[in-house]
């Protein structure tokens, strides 16, 4: 019993030495890290989607930047983005019963 107590002792000792090496060691490297995070590609924290403020009347360019395409992008391309925007934002993308139902109504 003596000895379980005393491997159990040192082993919490063992916990809390390495516990606070790591965050000596997170705290040294603290300044590399935000370097790292800083050096990132600002792509790499966003969609790509455009989150900017809207206009009062949606103007040619913003349309564009909604869809991911450019201002003079032809129809086919501007039909595709759209359908690819809708399809991420429908609501019933995660649905698993929506076969069921057309099938239960139609």
């Amino acid at each position: 019993m003596a000895s379980t107590m005393v491997a159990l002792g040192l082993t919490i000792a063992a916990a809390g030495f390495a516990g606070r090496y790591v965050l000596q060691t997170m705290k040294h490297m603290e300044p590399q890290v935000k370097q790292a995070i800083r050096s990132l590609p600002k792509c790499a924290f966003t969609s790509g989607y455009y989150r900017g403020g809207f206009e009062p009347k949606m103007t040619k360019r913003e349309a564009a930047l909604i869809l991911g395409v450019s201002p003079t992008a032809n129809k086919g391309k501007i039909r595709d983005a759209h359908r690819r925007i809708m399809l991420l934002n429908h609501p019933d993308k995660d649905c698993i019963y929506r076969n069921t139902y057309e099938d239960l109504l139609m």
